[in-house]
């Protein structure tokens, strides 16, 4: 898995993963994260992505095809998923599925969280996004999956300056 982050640390990223970090931050919100998602926060703590936008095969809130993702939550510090994914989940209404683990562009009414539903809090979930009108659609069936399918915000400036 290469590196999603825009390069060095941001407001977003936490200190340094380690085990014990891990096991709170799951205590917390009552999952097991996926391997794949704490083998990239043990790289860097969360942050801005450099490539930030998932195409999709439905309309999203922000546009037709895609949505915008900027920040990858991280763990164990007060931006942390951890830390946010109950308020942000109560605040906005979002379906209580699992954790929300990406802040979009519109920072709320849309989200990006890990879906839990069909293998219990403790089994691999899926990846979700959750659109203003708060359904969620399956984007990816795998962390791995969801955080190597970003692209590039260029490949869709061509269709914003169309409309």
């Amino acid at each position: 898995m290469t590196n999603p982050f825009e390069p060095g640390p941001s407001h977003w990223t936490g200190p340094a993963v380690d085990d014990d970090m891990v096991r709170r931050a799951e205590q917390t919100l009552g999952y097991r994260l996926p391997t794949a998602y704490v083998d990239l926060l043990r790289r860097q703590n969360g942050g801005i992505l450099e490539d930030n936008c998932y195409p999709t095969e439905f309309p999203t809130s922000w546009a037709e095809d895609h949505f915008q993702m900027d920040v990858l939550l991280g763990i164990g510090h007060p931006e942390g998923a951890d830390a946010q994914s109950a308020t942000l989940i109560k605040e906005w209404g979002y379906p209580p599925v699992g954790v929300v683990i990406g802040i979009t562009a519109s920072a709320g009414p849309d989200t990006v969280m890990l879906d839990y539903t069909d293998n219990g809090p403790t089994g691999e979930p899926s990846v979700v996004y959750v659109g203003a009108d708060h359904v969620k659609h399956r984007v990816a069936d795998t962390f791995e999956e969801f955080i190597a399918g970003f692209v590039p915000e260029e490949e869709y400036e061509e269709d914003d300056e169309d409309e």
